[in-house]
């Protein structure tokens, strides 16, 4: 992730409070000189890994407010510094964690971390990745009120069952930026043409870059290879957090 800091930052392990009661792992990194707005980070189906905690780092190096959210509180307990590293082994965790999630638990999960960061940031976008960038492009719809979001990767169709990004895009109104791998085996072209055109016909303002070749998780630290695609990634990435900041403070 290139960029030069332009302040301080100061992070820490956090607790937020879920509608339900429920107490949430989260990662918080606040800067020095903050820019007023908020990312939202949302994980891969691994949970909060060492990864997101350096992105929200680098986010707030850069002036913007970042918490990152662990999805596993209610099966897994709010400390998630103290997991093995076979937590995340979809052997486990599938039947263990992940299968356990519910669509209602998430969203009271990521409204807690939109309000978190609305206490200091006048506008807050969502970041997420693999399953994380599905729930970003599902935080669009108006009752999240975020001003953005972002999404790397995230399945756009119906999965079991469940109306996708696809299916939902009618009821969409925050500005969408999503990046594909165009060698991602599991999100096929024709998915993703069609998420561009629910959104074109719903009036939804967004960018679409899909790198050729480029695997699914290319943004990710373990995959080497791909410095070019991440590299240009997070120019954009950084860029519409930017523009999304400006657009807010002339509101």
């Amino acid at each position: 992730m290139p960029n030069s800091p332009t302040t301080r930052a100061e992070a820490a392990q956090a607790t937020l409070i879920s509608g339900d009661g429920t107490r949430v792992g989260a990662f918080l990194a606040r800067p020095e000189k903050p820019s007023g707005v908020g990312v939202l980070i949302l994980p891969d189906n691994r949970g909060l890994s060492g990864f997101y905690q350096q992105l929200a780092v680098r986010l707030a190096e850069l002036g913007h407010t970042a918490v990152a959210i662990d999805y596993y509180a209610r099966t897994a307990g709010t400390d998630y510094l103290d997991r093995p590293e076979s937590f995340a082994d979809m052997t486990t965790l599938m039947p263990d964690h992940l299968a356990r999630l519910t669509s209602e638990g998430l969203s009271a999960d990521m409204s807690a971390g939109v309000e978190r960061l609305r206490e200091s940031c006048h506008a807050v976008v969502s970041l997420g990745f693999c399953m994380g960038g599905r729930f970003a492009f599902n935080t669009a719809v108006p009752r999240f009120g975020l001003d953005g979001v972002i999404g790397l990767y995230g399945f756009p169709g119906e999965l079991n069952g469940a109306p996708g990004p696809i299916q939902l895009a009618h009821l969409m109104t925050a500005p969408v930026l999503a990046l594909w791998g165009g060698g991602d085996e599991n999100i096929p072209p024709a998915m993703v043409a069609a998420f561009d055109d629910a959104l074109t016909a719903a009036g939804v303002g967004h960018e679409f870059v899909t790198y050729p070749d480029a695997p699914h998780g290319f943004f990710d630290d373990r995959l080497p290879g791909f410095a070019d695609a991440s590299a240009d990634a997070w120019r954009r990435i950084t860029r519409f957090i930017s523009a999304t900041a400006q657009q807010a403070a002339a509101k």
